[in-house]
């Protein structure tokens, strides 16, 4: 899609659909009161028979709108402005661009809203607006025949001036857009079309297009590399598994390294701690953790950020084949810790105990790592928010932070020693799994083993990385969740 700035008032502006936002508390502003009396006083009469409230998520669709350059007038509600954040702007938006954007051959313009401009910086509105365009008029569709939406073949902004900070804010918010939907479509994709090998390909691919090292490391590297506890998960399947190390130096020597670690479980069938097939039907989206690390480090990239980023991604899949690692076995990890079997399907932890240790041994300065980990994650804070786990409050909270100014919710767990006194076992260092309370935190608490001192953040993302049914906001499916949050924590660390 091609964005562009423009100082031409809405009633000026040609489109095939103009939108525009208001809250639900405040008078018109002047590009509304300019369309209202275009309109001849509609938008008042609409508003004061309430039909119009500016409430959060509220579409009102002016279908023909005569006096006006544009074919057609959508009005989103914002909800009241004393509440209105950047989150809550950009779902408001997109679910504007998700009704609108069945047709292919349409142009959009786009008012800033002044509310939105008191609410946040101007640059934050025109990013967001650029972000959620580029996400909304994506589809899930992959294998369907025909799309059900299509993107604009101009989007025009109105009411911001032309300056590069302008310029630069939208080019930023096309770039995590277009990151977000490379995770969405990564976690899309049905697991004989991704599996290890092609999912290390497909980085090998992103990685040449924005010019970052990396490597593969297989089968054989990763035996090499003592990495036991991932191999164990491995052997289950015909696939052999995959590391993907991609290095983005953009702070150059000196700068501290920032480590992006996440699970890629291609397809988790439960091993023989076999899944029912109502809670293995989504397990394509097991990998979550690697796609969100892989958008958001070609997101990076392309910012060319003056930082140092590795990402690493450890791919799997958790089968049941004659090979498949047993309960009542014991592994051993590259830290050299020996862990005893007591679920396979706790394969994750398992996944991420050596690609955590592997991050270590080379040396980064912090780690941030995310997992489709737990159900309990999912119990204990629903659907929509992230779990933080950490053993270092400093950095946690600036991945806290880093969240919740791009409007990702997130909420930081407890990590008490006494939740690792689950985890001993009669026959190795630890077992896999403790007891059915509090499972977020002991899985949490099993990785803290395997980072040393280094500061750690782990983020749950099982609930908001994959939304089970679709939202006026979202589509069913992958959800690019905390590849923002990644790029505004490299931006501000």
């Amino acid at each position: 899609m091609k964005f562009s700035l423009s100082q031409l008032s809405p009633v000026e502006a040609e489109a095939s659909w103009i939108l525009i936002g208001i809250t639900e508390d405040g008078e018109f502003d002047e590009a509304v009161q300019s369309l209202d009396e275009a309109l001849s006083g509609s938008l008042t009469r609409m508003k004061e028979r309430e039909d119009l409230t500016g409430k959060s998520g509220e579409l009102t669709i002016i279908p023909d709108a005569p006096h006006l350059n544009a074919d057609r007038l959508i009005i989103a509600g914002l909800g009241k402005s004393d509440k209105l954040k950047i989150g809550g702007f950009g779902k408001s938006i997109v679910t504007a661009i998700r009704k609108i954007a069945s047709k292919e051959d349409q142009t959009l313009s786009v008012c800033v809203p002044v509310s939105a401009s008191k609410a946040f910086s101007e640059e934050s509105a025109l990013e967001r607006i650029a972000d959620v365009v580029t996400v909304g008029c994506s589809t899930q569709g992959l294998y369907k025949e025909e799309q059900d939406r299509h993107e604009f073949t101009a989007v025009t902004i109105l009411g911001a001036e032309e300056t590069k900070q302008n310029q630069d804010a939208i080019a930023r918010g096309c770039i995590l857009g277009e990151a977000v939907n490379l995770t969405r479509k990564l976690v899309n994709q049905h697991p004989d079309d991704l599996y290890p090998d092609s999912f290390a390909q497909i980085s090998a691919d992103e990685a040449a297009a924005i010019g970052i090292r990396g490597e593969i490391l297989d089968e054989h590297m990763l035996d090499d590399e003592n990495m036991g506890a991932l191999l164990a998960v491995s052997k289950g399947t015909d696939r052999p598994p995959r590391m993907v190390v991609l290095r983005y130096e953009g702070g150059g020597e000196g700068i501290p390294t920032l480590a992006l670690v996440g699970k890629g479980v291609t397809f988790d069938s439960g091993g023989l701690s076999l899944k029912p097939s109502a809670g293995m039907i989504t397990m394509k989206s097991d990998m979550a953790g690697a796609a969100t690390v892989l958008g958001a480090i070609t997101a990076i990239a392309k910012l060319k950020l003056p930082v140092n980023v590795t990402g690493y991604m450890g791919l799997v899949e958790n089968m049941t084949g004659a090979g498949a690692y047993k309960l009542g076995s014991v592994v051993t990890a590259r830290n050299g810790k020996t862990i005893e079997i007591h679920n396979t399907d706790a394969e994750g932890r398992l996944v991420l105990a050596d690609v955590l240790a592997y991050a270590v041994d080379h040396k980064v300065d912090k780690i941030v790592d995310l997992a489709t980990l737990t159900g309990a994650c999912v119990v204990a804070l629903g659907e929509d928010v992230v779990g933080a786990f950490s053993n270092n409050q400093p950095w946690c909270e600036s991945v806290l932070n880093s969240s919740r100014e791009v409007g990702e919710d997130i909420w930081q767990m407890p990590m008490y020693d006494y939740f690792a006194e689950q985890l001993k076992s009669e026959f190795a260092d630890c077992k896999n799994i403790g007891s059915r309370w509090g499972g977020a935190i002991t899985a949490a608490k099993f990785l803290e083993q395997f980072v040393d001192e280094t500061p750690w953040v782990h983020l749950d993302i099982a609930g908001p990385s994959y939304a089970e049914s679709k939202s006026a906001h979202q589509d069913a499916g992958g959800t690019g969740v905390m590849v923002r949050a990644l790029v505004r924590l490299a931006m501000e660390n």
